[in-house]
C-alpha cells in the first residue's frame, strides 16, 4: 500500500501528485530551480495548493520561467499579469520574481551556475533527515537563514529563510518525508 506524508491530503490528486512525482527529488536545472524558488515565494502566506493550481498561469505569464526572458519583463507585461486572474496577482511578489531573474542573471553571467550555487550548500548531496512524531519538520533551518541572507545580499527579495526551507525541500536539497512515506 502507497504511504505519503501527513501533510498530503489524499483526496487531491493535484496535492498527490505533486509529492509523488515532484516534492524531494533532486533539482539541478538552473530554470527548473528558478520556477520553483518563485512558485515558493508566491506561497508566502497562501496555501500551497493555491499555488499548484495557479502554475500553468505563472508559467505562461512568465515565459516558462526562461530566465533571461523574466529579467526583461517589461511594464507592460507586469500591468497584463497585475490583472490576470489565473494568478497571485500580488505586485510585490511578482515583481521579486523579475528582481531575482535579474539577479540570478548576474550570477550566471559571473559563470556561476544557480545549481551549483545552491548544491553548495549542501556539499552537492541531499541532507537526509528523519521526520516522524518525535523529529518534526522545522519551519527553518541555520542553513536555509544563511541559504537566504546569502541570496538577499546577492540581490535577491522576497526570499526568507521560511520560504528557502520549504524550497530546499521541494528541490530536493532537503529530504523531509516522514519516515513511514512510500516515497522517502
Amino acid at each position: 500500500m502507497t504511504k505519503r506524508c501527513a501533510w498530503v491530503p489524499v483526496d487531491n490528486q493535484l496535492y498527490c501528485d505533486y509529492h509523488d512525482k515532484e516534492w524531494g527529488k533532486p533539482i539541478y536545472d538552473d530554470q527548473k530551480l528558478f520556477e520553483l524558488l518563485c512558485l515558493e515565494s508566491y506561497q508566502s502566506g497562501l496555501s500551497w495548493l493555491t499555488v499548484l493550481r495557479k502554475r500553468s498561469a505563472f508559467n505562461q505569464v512568465f515565459h516558462n520561467y526562461e530566465i533571461a526572458k523574466v529579467a526583461q519583463f517589461t511594464e507592460d507585461e507586469m500591468a497584463d499579469a497585475l490583472q490576470n486572474p489565473g494568478i497571485i496577482r500580488h505586485r510585490l511578489k511578482l515583481a521579486a520574481t523579475v528582481n531575482n531573474a535579474q539577479a540570478l542573471l548576474k550570477m550566471q553571467e559571473a559563470g556561476l551556475s544557480f545549481s551549483d550555487y545552491l548544491w553548495g550548500f549542501v556539499d552537492g548531496e541531499p541532507i537526509n533527515n528523519l521526520v516522524d512524531q518525535q523529529h518534526p519538520v522545522p519551519a527553518q533551518t541555520d542553513l536555509s537563514v544563511a541559504l537566504a541572507k546569502d541570496l538577499k545580499k546577492r540581490g535577491f527579495k522576497f526570499l526568507g529563510p521560511t520560504t528557502i526551507y520549504s524550497f530546499m525541500q521541494a528541490s530536493g536539497m532537503v529530504n523531509d518525508h516522514e519516515c513511514t512515506c512510500s516515497f522517502k
